[in-house]
């Protein structure tokens, strides 16, 4: 790791093609300012992404990177961290992303606690595929295919989070530039599973759920007596539907990463020539 990059380091020469406005870019910004500021550099970080606009964001940066196929970014990043623990793994997607066809694969993710970052892009909408309801819309949001709203209540990610078992769960807004930056690396320097969902608003095809909206609504949990680290707490908060909050939900500080509980500890991304010893006669005995 070093300490001379900046953040402009982690921009690729691709230019984003997501519409003027849309909050990914402040997204983006902040896990780019994060992860230098935590000493890390792009010869050192693997950023994983899944399908939707968030899942340009491996285009962007850069680093090495993957662009995934909808749904399985978390599982690539699982597989990335346990072939490679000694490197920075970072895992981006979007509210359909990961609570629709991926939820299952974050259930495990984060009751493994696999010691990387998750960034949900949250704008409450399909943004790519031109504005259906996702996961998290509002039961009354209105679309072209859903003209009467969805009709069912919005996935809550953070209580599927703690009920998960999850030790770092946080929520930011991408205006907020520089809480959304601290939050980020406060998720970089946990150890295990750091889970941010961030208010990513989108400019084209949501008009409910806008940065004034968020700018308005927003109470940081920094400015209030919230301690992260109780968990009654983080449910009181997680559980409060009259609120929109950010900032660190909840935190176990004595979190053990799962590469660390299960002796993970060498570069295993390295195959050796020839098949292991006996496995040509397993081969044979099945066959």
């Amino acid at each position: 790791m070093s300490s001379d990059i900046r953040f402009t380091d982690f921009k690729s020469d691709k230019q984003p093609t997501w519409c003027p406005g849309c909050g990914d870019f402040g997204t983006m910004n902040g896990m780019m300012k994060a992860l230098a500021e935590t000493g890390n550099d792009p010869d050192n970080t693997f950023v994983v992404a899944g399908i939707g606009c968030s899942g340009k964001i491996g285009t962007y940066m850069h680093s090495y990177a993957l662009h995934g196929v909808h749904g399985r970014a978390l599982p690539v990043g699982t597989g990335v961290k346990m072939a490679r623990p000694d490197i920075e793994v970072m895992v981006a997607g979007g509210d359909g992303d990961g609570y629709s066809i991926g939820a299952g694969h974050f259930v495990h993710a984060v009751r493994r606690n696999v010691d990387m970052t998750y960034v949900v892009m949250d704008n409450r909408i399909y943004g790519l595929t031109k504005g259906q309801a996702s996961p998290t819309s509002r039961e009354d949001f209105e679309t072209s295919t859903s003209p009467e709203g969805p009709k069912q209540p919005p996935v809550n990610p953070h209580a599927l989070a703690l009920a998960s078992g999850a030790t770092f769960i946080a929520q930011s807004f991408s205006s907020d530039a520089l809480r959304h930056q601290e939050i980020i690396q406060k998720a970089v320097e946990h150890d295990g599973f750091g889970f941010v969902n961030v208010y990513s608003p989108c400019v084209t095809f949501n008009d409910v759920d806008t940065y004034d909206y968020f700018r308005d609504s927003l109470v940081d949990l920094k400015e209030t007596d919230h301690d992260p680290s109780d968990k009654q707490a983080a449910k009181e908060v997680i559980f409060d539907d009259d609120t929109e909050h950010q900032g660190i939900i909840y935190q176990d500080e004595e979190s053990v990463p799962y590469h660390e509980r299960h002796g993970v500890d060498e570069d295993m991304s390295v195959i050796p020539d020839g098949a292991p010893e006996g496995a040509t006669d397993l081969v044979r005995e099945f066959y």
